[in-house]
């Protein structure tokens, strides 16, 4: 029997065998650990959706979800439950070691090897920020000589709303405003409204792709010398993100560093990757 909605509120109300199959459904797809603290949360973002689409039950839009062979139903469900908030330079102690030290040893590394190709990626990207900045750091590094390397980023996230975001690339202007005035001047343009866009030079350096993090295992031929996949494991349990860090490690070059967020640790048990300071490691070199 389908419950009525609560007079009250208006809100469809959730059963305890539900949210259940809807928090297990969310940890296995997108890795994200739901408690019971973010029940009335859950409810709140999906009331919207579920009348759009003409459910008037939870269990009708979980036996949708596991029978869309789209995904276009998994995809509307992320959007609504992650957090895409973040700006440019956030976390800036990152993108100083990234430029004053691990760009320097990664470059001088692949010239002692005469390799040009190198290969950084933004795992859970978001809306740009993040990708876009490293892209300008590596220009303003490599200055001319920019051109003779194979130095775009890949950017991934598993939101298409994010994706679209940052293919644009047009911002608030207080989400630029950490930024260097070197770097505003130099790598945007004012937009409508007030906004600013990223130059379209570095727009196409940056190549965005949708991936799932939870895949068991990851398709790249190549590994990275650096990765950055900040305040993304701070929502998943700690075995999803002992898998998760493993992966990336089989993803890194020897010598190669992750970085996460100030708010995540890879925990004190973990020895594949070498402790550096808060939020960032390195590959030993075996």
């Amino acid at each position: 029997m389908i419950q009525p909605a609560n007079p009250n509120t208006g809100m469809m109300p959730i059963s305890d065998g539900e949210f259940a199959a809807m928090r297990d459904l969310i940890q296995q797809r997108f890795g994200i650990n739901l408690t019971e603290q973010k029940r009335s949360l859950l409810v709140g973002r999906l009331q919207k959706l579920m009348r759009t689409r003409g459910f008037s039950a939870f269990q009708q839009y979980i036996d949708f979800l596991k029978s869309d062979k789209s995904e276009q139903g998994l995809s509307e469900l992320v959007d609504l439950i992650s957090t895409n908030h973040t700006y440019f330079n956030r976390e800036k102690d990152h993108f100083d070691y990234f430029y004053d030290t691990a760009l320097p040893t990664v470059i001088e590394r692949l010239k002692q090897q005469n390799r040009r190709d190198l290969r950084i990626w933004c795992a859970g990207s978001s809306t740009g920020e993040e990708p876009y900045t490293l892209v300008m750091l590596i220009m303003e590094y490599l200055g001319a000589d920019y051109k003779n390397w194979d130095a775009g980023i890949l950017a991934t996230d598993i939101s298409d709303r994010a994706l679209t975001a940052a293919r644009a690339g047009v911002y608030p202007r207080d989400r630029v405003d950490q930024l260097p005035a070197k770097l505003r001047n130099k790598y945007f343009t004012p937009a409508a409204n007030g906004q600013l866009a990223v130059s379209a030079q570095v727009k196409r350096e940056a190549t965005y792709r949708r991936f799932n993090l939870m895949n068991t295992s990851f398709p790249f031929k190549n590994p990275f010398q650096i990765i950055f996949c900040r305040n993304v494991m701070i929502y998943f349990d700690q075995p999803t993100r002992d898998a998760l860090v493993a992966r990336f490690h089989r993803s890194t070059e020897p010598g190669g560093y992750l970085f996460i967020g100030h708010s995540e640790t890879l925990g004190r048990e973990q020895t594949i990757y070498k402790y550096l300071q808060p939020a960032l490691y390195q590959k030993g070199d075996a």
